[in-house]
């Protein structure tokens, strides 16, 4: 899961980073609203924590720069404003979740990983189909009961498919997730990653089908 953490304080975006990291998301940082847009623009984001109090634009600014562009990644408003009146507007600007500072890092930890549940249509932690029980959040895949360890970007990949499976999933989509500012990844790259998850996922009754001209779809064969 790529989380967006818009916040100037370099005290806390560090922990916060650090405490993410360690609970297996990738987060990427932007401290102020100028470089969240330009990290939106380049990469595929599941979920933003923003901070109100940016140096360049107000957060509430940027919230609606993302709602206009009609984005639905949720987010989490964190700031220092208290008041109902300010949640209230955040709220109504299209923020999914507000916290004020200070915040407890388990609170905030599981109000995440219930806009990311939400905004994947998850009942539970884990997404499973037929052989297959993946976790997003512990970014964990068994196969037939056992472990399956796989790199980070097959990981990525087979996630996404996952998520939306039975769906087509575009090979574009797949590159933009796997990128990274100043790493693209090609078409070429996404083809090697989901050839050797169809390896990996021979004899699971689960299969990767190449719809033409349009991108990737995984189904449960069997």
């Amino acid at each position: 899961m790529n989380v967006l953490l818009v916040e100037d304080d370099p005290l806390i975006a560090m922990g916060l980073l650090q405490a993410l990291q360690q609970n297996t998301y990738t987060v990427l940082h932007a401290p102020d609203g100028m470089r969240a847009q330009g990290l939106l623009r380049a990469n595929d984001i599941d979920l933003i924590i923003l901070d109100l109090g940016l140096p360049d634009m107000d957060g509430l600014e940027l919230l609606r720069w993302v709602r206009a562009r009609q984005s639905r990644v949720p987010v989490l408003v964190l700031t220092a404003r208290d008041g109902v009146e300010q949640q209230v507007l955040a709220l109504d600007q299209g923020a999914d979740d507000y916290m004020e500072k200070p915040f407890d890092l388990r609170e905030l930890e599981a109000r995440l990983r219930a806009l990311l549940r939400r905004s994947h249509n998850l009942s539970t932690d884990e997404v499973s189909l037929g052989a297959l029980q993946l976790s997003p959040f512990q970014r964990t895949a068994t196969l037939n009961g056992e472990r399956l360890e796989l790199p980070a970007r097959e990981f990525e990949i087979l996630e996404v498919l996952a998520l939306s499976a039975g769906k087509v999933v575009t090979k574009a989509r797949l590159a933009h997730r796997l990128s990274r500012e100043g790493d693209e990844v090609g078409d070429n790259a996404v083809e090697v990653y989901v050839h050797r998850l169809r390896r990996r996922l021979r004899e699971s009754g689960l299969a990767i089908r190449t719809q033409r001209g349009a991108g990737y779809v995984l189904e449960n064969a069997g």
